[in-house]
């Protein structure tokens, strides 16, 4: 299958196959003004299998939430066809927003508007804890 490259635009690439998807949402791609391609279990000689996204446009990215959902990504910045920045995510000591408490007692579960914070505390395990009532968060690989 061939998917035309990015000529000004992002490639998020080195996904864990079947992460795309999710990445799609978080990130609110469906509502860019830009095309936008998904690439599920592309071959790849270091993983074996890989997704990638393909972003054609500028837009801004939330790398705690890459780094959260896969912290292997690999973000390539492309402008007039060249590659001209490359960043690796990595997990992210805090997320503002990405996750919802499920507590019902969390003041985040009976006050609009108050911003949903975790903090990591443990690494390892990629654990999270809510910054107001101190819930557990593990990441589902």
């Amino acid at each position: 299958m061939d998917i035309s490259g990015v000529n000004t635009g992002i490639v998020l690439d080195h996904i864990q196959p079947g992460k795309s998807l999710k990445i799609y949402e978080l990130l609110h791609l469906d509502k860019v003004d830009c095309t936008v391609a998904v690439i599920q279990n592309a071959s790849s000689t270091k993983y074996g299998a890989k997704d990638i996204i393909k972003i054609d446009g500028k837009i801004d990215l939330n790398f705690d939430v890459l780094g959260y959902i896969d912290p292997n990504i690999t973000v390539n910045i492309v402008e007039d066809g060249k590659l001209v920045k490359k960043v690796h995510m990595s997990v992210p000591e805090t997320l503002t927003n990405v996750l919802t408490c499920k507590n019902p007692r969390c003041i985040t579960s009976c006050e609009q508007g108050i911003d949903q914070i975790f903090h990591l505390v443990d690494p390892e395990k990629k654990v999270y804890r809510c910054a107001y009532c101190d819930a557990e968060y593990k990441r589902e690989d």
